[in-house]
């Protein structure tokens, strides 16, 4: 279709507004709703994709990594994809709590799993000290997991770690899409800073703590201040 900028002539001669066909006009508008709708549906991704990671029972990618690929893909609104993101997080730490000490009755040894409440049980204490705790972990590059694992095995009540895993994880993501999102415009720096000895160093911090929540013997080191370890957990 030729639209024609050129604007009819009036009787004096003059030049009247450029007519703008109605069809394109119609189709301008669909375009622009349907853009919307499209990007609604990003968000929506977003949430699904920050929940899925965090209801895993294992070491899995954190839910940032999924943020700054839809950020970076499909151009959202940085904002969007934190609310979004952080919102589907701490929904999929709540289900994580909820359905973790089933799966853990039936992989893990009866012993650890009294030791993991007993650990648990330390998060029921005084609620000020206990979100203080939760959040400062949360703003950590360490992995969460086995945080809520032992929660959940003592029947630690939302209350005591939802709200500050939601702060705590509101401020670690944002700081986490802003550097991810220059990350993934400077993919050669970013490669470099996963295999630097700080990259390295914080990936192995966050497998020690997964296998020290596991292996430890916590009711010996809290109890009786002896350190040993228990192999021996599966089923």
């Amino acid at each position: 279709m030729i639209v024609s900028l050129r604007g009819p002539t009036s009787p004096a001669g003059k030049l009247e507004p450029p007519h703008v066909d109605i069809n394109l006009r119609r189709t301008l508008t669909e375009g622009g709703q349907i853009g919307k709708l499209a990007s609604m549906w990003m968000y929506l991704a977003v949430f699904a994709a920050a929940l899925g990671v965090d209801l895993i029972p294992v070491f899995a990618p954190p839910a940032w990594t999924a943020m700054v690929f839809f950020l970076v893909k499909f151009n959202l609104n940085p904002w969007g994809v934190l609310v979004a993101g952080v919102i589907g997080s701490t929904l999929g730490r709540y289900l994580f709590s909820l359905y973790i000490p089933k799966v853990s009755a039936k992989i893990i040894k009866c012993q650890k799993n009294e030791e993991l409440e007993f650990v648990g049980e330390k998060l029921g204490g005084s609620l000020w000290k206990t979100w203080l705790f939760v959040f400062i972990y949360t703003l950590t590059p360490l992995s969460t997991t086995a945080l809520f694992t032992a929660a959940a095995l003592a029947k630690v009540k939302p209350l005591h770690t939802l709200p500050p895993f939601f702060v705590g994880k509101f401020v670690s993501d944002a700081i986490m899409i802003v550097t991810g999102s220059y990350a993934a415009t400077n993919f050669k720096e970013f490669v470099q800073g996963i295999f630097s000895p700080k990259g390295i160093i914080f990936l192995v911090l966050g497998l020690v703590m997964v296998f020290g929540f596991l292996f430890v013997d916590w009711r010996e080191l809290l109890e009786k201040k002896k350190l040993t370890f228990r192999f021996r957990i599966w089923k």
